[in-house]
C-alpha cells in the first residue's frame, strides 16, 4: 500500500497526500512521471491511493482499469426524486421522519445513508459505520468534497457522520433506546448486476454475515425499528427474525423490519 498524487501536483495537494499517508501508516511516494501501473510494479502491495486535484482514486492490483472513486451512485436520482415529492421505500418502511437519528451499520458508499440524511433533515442525524479503513477514507473524503448542483443534496451529504469502527463493537457501546432506526445493508452473498461503484468495493467490503447477537443489540438500541436490506430471495430475514415488507412483484431487493415500541 502506497499513497501518491497526480503528476505535477501543487504544494497543497502534496501536503494533503502526505497527511493521508501518515493516517494510513503507509509510505508516500512522489509520482514524478511514473504511471500507476509502474508504481504498482515497483513498490508492490495490493493498493495505491492517488490524490488528485478533484478526487481520491483507489487502485487495486487486480482491477487497475477501474479505480474506486467516490460517487453517490444510485442514490443521486433517488434524492432528486425525493425533492420532487417521490416516496422512497427505505423511508416508508422504516417510518423515518425529520429529526430522527439513524444508525447505518454498513456504510459502504453511504448511498442509503444519503437517503436517510435527506429525510431526517438538519434537525436529525445519520451516523454511518465503516470497518474497512481504505474504503472509509475514500468515502469520508468524498462526502466532504463531492460537489452537487443541488444544495439540499450537498448539505445532506455533508451532514453524514462517518465513523471508522466495527458495527458490532459500536452497537455494544451504545445505551438502550439511543437512536431511532438501526439499518443494515450487508454485502450480498450472491451479487445482482451492480454498478461499477459497488463492484469496486466488493473486494474490500466486510463480508461477514450478521449474527443474532448483533441484531439483539440493534433491537436494544433502536427506538423505532431495526431494518435489513437484502436480496429478495435471501433467507436472512427469517434467520434473523425480520418481518418482510411488502414488495412490488419482480423486485430483486427486499426490506425487512423489526418494529420497536419505544418512543423518544
Amino acid at each position: 500500500m502506497i499513497v501518491t498524487t497526480s503528476q505535477a501536483p501543487a504544494q497543497e495537494l502534496l501536503a494533503y497526500a502526505e497527511a493521508l499517508a501518515k493516517e494510513l501508516n503507509a509510505p508516500f511516494i512522489h509520482r514524478r512521471e511514473m504511471s500507476v501501473r509502474k508504481l504498482m510494479a515497483r513498490y508492490g502491495g495490493a493498493h495505491i491511493l492517488v490524490a488528485t486535484e478533484h478526487e481520491l482514486r483507489l487502485y487495486e492490483r487486480d482491477s487497475m482499469d477501474k479505480p474506486l472513486v467516490y460517487h453517490p451512485s444510485m442514490a443521486l436520482p433517488k434524492l432528486k426524486g425525493m425533492l420532487q415529492g417521490n416516496e422512497e421505500a427505505l423511508i416508508r418502511y422504516s417510518g423515518c421522519q425529520p429529526g430522527d437519528v439513524v444508525l447505518d451499520c454498513t456504510a459502504g458508499l453511504c448511498s442509503d445513508s444519503l437517503v436517510f440524511s435527506l429525510a431526517v433533515g438538519a434537525d436529525g442525524k445519520v451516523i454511518a459505520l465503516e470497518s474497512e479503513q481504505l474504503l472509509y477514507i475514500v468515502v469520508r473524503e468524498g462526502l466532504a468534497q463531492y460537489k452537487v448542483n443541488v444544495q439540499e443534496i450537498e448539505q445532506a451529504m455533508r451532514r453524514i457522520e462517518l465513523k471508522l469502527v466495527d458495527h458490532e463493537r459500536y452497537l455494544a457501546s451504545l445505551p438502550d433506546n439511543s437512536v431511532d432506526i438501526v439499518y443494515f445493508d450487508p454485502m450480498f452473498r450472491q451479487p445482482l448486476h451492480e454498478s461499477s461503484a459497488i463492484g469496486a468495493i466488493r473486494s474490500m467490503a466486510n463480508k461477514h454475515a450478521l449474527t443474532e447477537l448483533t441484531i439483539a443489540d440493534a433491537k436494544r438500541v433502536a427506538r423505532k425499528c431495526v431494518m435489513l436490506k437484502e436480496h429478495s430471495m435471501s433467507e436472512e430475514f427469517e434467520r434473523l427474525g425480520f418481518t418482510r415488507c411488502q414488495e412490488a412483484r419482480g423486485q430483486r431487493i427486499a426490506y425487512g423490519v423489526i418494529a420497536r415500541s419505544h418512543n423518544k
